[in-house]
């Protein structure tokens, strides 16, 4: 991420690097934020403290991507499957990400699927589907037995 406006964000620069990499010229621009509309819609399939079910807009996302960084940085994402429909209008992606909780320093791992639905070289709809255990049991204190 050598763009200096998107500096705040390098936490999750594994995650948008991966993105990226997955739409390769099926979309313009450099960042994951410069590939989504101004009025892109971004679903999440699953209850996230937090996290809104669907986030309207760009700057929303990127308000809600400050607020995710702020909380987990990132050290990997890989593990990429990408499925391509509809003449790539559509993209199915699937990947794991593996970070740090920071308040608590517990390692994170997690595995989703994501439908990327494209138009005029940009993602207009992302639909988001995870693993809601595996993000609980990394932000719910465990007891000492």
């Amino acid at each position: 991420m050598s763009d200096l406006k998107y500096a705040d964000y390098e936490p999750a620069a594994p995650y948008f690097n991966l993105v990226r990499g997955a739409l390769g010229d099926l979309v313009d621009g450099e960042h994951f934020f410069d590939v989504a509309t101004d009025d892109v819609v971004y679903e999440v399939l699953y209850d996230f403290p937090g996290w809104p079910r669907i986030i309207q807009g760009q700057a929303a996302l990127m308000t809600r991507f400050r607020g995710y960084v702020d909380n987990i940085a990132l050290q990997s994402a890989d593990k990429l499957i990408t499925h391509k429909t509809d003449d790539g209008r559509v993209v199915v992606i699937e990947y794991e990400i593996r970070g740090i909780i920071l308040a608590t320093g517990t390692k994170y791992t997690n595995r989703f699927c994501s439908i990327i639905k494209i138009e005029n070289r940009k993602i207009v709809h992302w639909r988001d589907y995870m693993d809601s255990l595996a993000a609980w049991n990394a932000l719910t204190p465990r007891s000492q037995s």
